[in-house]
């Protein structure tokens, strides 16, 4: 199961998201918002973030206008690891070496075709573990 949650600004990638998520039959929970009206984002980074720290989802997914604001916000919650990609290297390096369980993006700055490829990349990763398990750690500590 994966989290999502956007602010108005990350309205129209998240639905975009969620299409890319039923064409590959990947679970979700949306966690907010539902509409373009303003709309604080640390709310539903927050709400999203906290699914995936207590295990009701496996990773999340957040998004607003420049994917910042959102992924500071879903990074104060104990347990999340959530990495700001705008492209797909970022993505991959994140899963294989921080084992990121969240994806933060820029719903302003990213079009759906790239979108589409850091999804790709972000939720077929695996974690390399290893020497990198020592530092994924030390961030929990």
């Amino acid at each position: 199961m994966i989290a999502l949650g956007s602010d108005h600004g990350g309205l129209a990638l998240k639905q975009h998201v969620m299409q890319y998520l039923d064409a590959h039959g990947l679970a979700y929970k949306d966690y907010g918002c539902y509409t373009s009206e303003s709309c604080d984002y640390p709310d539903f980074g927050r709400a999203a973030a906290q699914a995936v720290a207590s295990g009701e989802c496996d990773r999340g997914i957040v998004i607003c206008t420049t994917g910042i604001g959102i992924s500071m916000a879903a990074n104060k919650v104990k347990g999340i690891r959530c990495a700001l990609c705008s492209e797909p290297l970022s993505a991959e390096m994140t899963r294989r070496h921080n084992n990121a369980n969240m994806l933060a993006m820029g719903g302003g700055l990213i079009g759906n075709n790239m979108a589409d490829k850091i999804l790709d990349v972000f939720l077929n990763t695996e974690f390399e573990g290893g020497r990198h398990q020592r530092r994924v750690d030390k961030l929990e500590g």
